[in-house]
């Protein structure tokens, strides 16, 4: 039987009896956390514990932990970091390592509290006209260079246990608005796009998941990529992309118009999962009706991202703290 083609997320800290029983007859793929579902070790451990014995088997649970702005958990549950984009410039030539490093840490925490996806890493390549909302979150302006450090990225989540979520496809670089409060548009010939924007993904095709960019890319479509086919079959097909792919949530300002509507057609143009953060039991209900089952392919992708899940190596933790610091001159944390 297909997973429900969404990933959703909990009121509180612990699921409610409503939620369990809305959870077991929609079996939505995944969960993501946010700030209010986290409070203590016991209690996030024990949250995931809710999800997955309300959906009956160990489905992933995601989060955003970035470093620097975007990061869910903080001190004393995680390291703070400073923004990926100060990282890899105070790094410089160590970069890749300094980051494998980082999100080494990062995954071994998340680990240990029974979360096994992060929605990292970001291939977006910045310019100089990126909204302040996401450049600080990137990792350079060549996209040769992001590729290489988001590659690094990548094998220190697999290597701890956790599941990479690569985003933003086909590229958020050149968005001059905050897709969270508005629809950015990319005026960008597709040439200037293929040499860098797209390049940077093609380089990381391979991975298991892949998160949507809600921006319309203007040379292409008038439709946000999200629920673009025109898009979807850019990433598929130029870009090479055959992971899982979830759109980004659904309920920010960019996606204008009704949560079921937003799912429906995202799954149409081709996404395999629609993502769904910070709604309402009613609108969770509505987005899982209108989303369904996976599709045969979805579902296939879904089995080939779960079979990337392994267990975490070893890590001395002390080791890596040491030799990031000595790759950073000491300026490791936020």
């Amino acid at each position: 039987m297909a997973y429900g083609a969404t990933i959703l997320d909990a009121e509180g800290l612990r699921l409610t009896a409503d939620e369990k029983a809305f959870f077991r007859d929609a079996d939505p793929f995944g969960f993501i956390l946010f700030a209010r579902n986290l409070d203590d070790v016991e209690q996030i451990q024990a949250l995931c514990a809710d999800f997955r014995e309300a959906v009956g088997r160990n489905c992933p649970i995601t989060i955003d932990q970035e470093g620097g702005r975007v990061q869910r958990l903080l001190a004393p549950l995680a390291r703070e970091w400073q923004p990926p984009l100060d990282h890899v410039q105070l790094a410089g030539e160590e970069a890749v390592r300094a980051m494998y490093l980082r999100y080494r840490l990062i995954a071994h925490e998340l680990h240990t509290l029974g979360i096994d996806s992060n929605c990292a890493p970001i291939a977006d390549v910045a310019c100089a006209e990126t909204h302040p909302f996401l450049k600080n979150r990137c990792y350079g302006t060549d996209a040769a260079a992001v590729a290489r450090i988001a590659r690094a990225v990548a094998a220190a989540h697999l290597d701890g246990g956790v599941l990479p979520v690569l985003k933003h496809i086909p590229g958020h670089g050149r968005a001059t608005a905050d897709s969270h409060l508005d629809l950015p548009h990319v005026a960008a010939h597709p040439a200037e796009l293929e040499d860098s924007d797209f390049a940077a993904f093609e380089a990381l095709n391979d991975l298991p998941l892949g998160m949507t960019a809600h921006l319309v890319y203007e040379a292409y479509d008038d439709r946000p990529a999200t629920t673009s086919p025109v898009m979807m079959r850019l990433i598929r097909e130029r870009i090479g992309f055959d992971g899982l792919i979830m759109t980004d949530d659904i309920s920010m300002k960019a996606m204008q118009g009704a949560l079921a509507g937003n799912a429906r057609a995202s799954i149409e143009a081709g996404c395999d999962v629609v993502l769904l953060c910070n709604a309402s039991l009613e609108e969770r209900i509505s987005v899982a009706d209108a989303a369904g089952s996976m599709t045969e392919a979805a579902q296939t992708r879904a089995d080939r991202a779960l079979e990337a899940r392994r267990p975490p190596a070893a890590l001395d933790i002390l080791g890596a703290e040491r030799e990031l610091a000595a790759l950073m001159g000491g300026q490791v944390y936020g």
